[in-house]
């Protein structure tokens, strides 16, 4: 009996430091029922084209964003995201799974401090053609402007965005896990 307690005992306490994203009933919304959304540069005269779609392959959903990202007309990204609540101050990084084509990609954060649309926070990270686990502390994120706050915490955050920006390229970026943990 006390084994299966301290089974239990820790797959409880396991996640308590950790926060699920992702709706895994249904791809198209995140935990707080706010939508996966697609977005490019055309919102500001960009040409870039793509598409956010949700893809079952070896019984596996995901989020897929795909497209062609130009730099001209001063544009340079495609991206998708989302709306979020979070409550908690004790979550330090963000841990996701993805694969897509090799290149480098960017998460972005925004924050409720952040008023101008071109107003971020960066987190690097590279993509391959296998499933790859990443994860970023906020403490390495590079904020957009020098008036920004220089850090953030979880509480503040209100939305996430995965980018293809700055440069000529065909992006595809493939999302399956998402959390964020202390």
């Amino acid at each position: 009996m006390q084994f299966y307690l301290l089974i239990i005992f820790f797959l409880v306490f396991d996640k308590l430091d950790a926060m699920d994203l992702l709706d895994h009933q249904n791809r198209t919304i995140n935990v707080f029922s706010e939508k996966w959304e697609f977005f490019s540069d055309k919102v500001m005269g960009g040409v870039s084209e793509g598409s956010l779609a949700v893809i079952n392959e070896n019984n596996l959903n995901f989020l897929r964003l795909k497209g062609q990202v130009s730099t001209k007309n001063n544009g340079g990204f495609i991206q998708f995201r989302s709306k979020v609540d979070i409550e908690s101050n004790n979550l330090k990084n963000i841990k996701f799974k993805i694969r897509g084509q090799p290149s480098e990609y960017f998460v972005h954060i925004r924050t409720d401090f952040l008023f101008l649309p071109w107003q971020y926070y960066a987190g690097v990270f590279n993509a391959n053609d296998q499933w790859t686990e990443v994860i970023i502390p906020f403490q390495d994120f590079k904020k957009s402007n020098f008036y920004q706050p220089s850090n953030f915490s979880s509480s503040e955050i209100i939305s996430i965005g995965f980018v293809a920006y700055g440069k000529n390229f065909n992006a595809q970026l493939d999302l399956l896990e998402l959390e964020l943990t202390e």
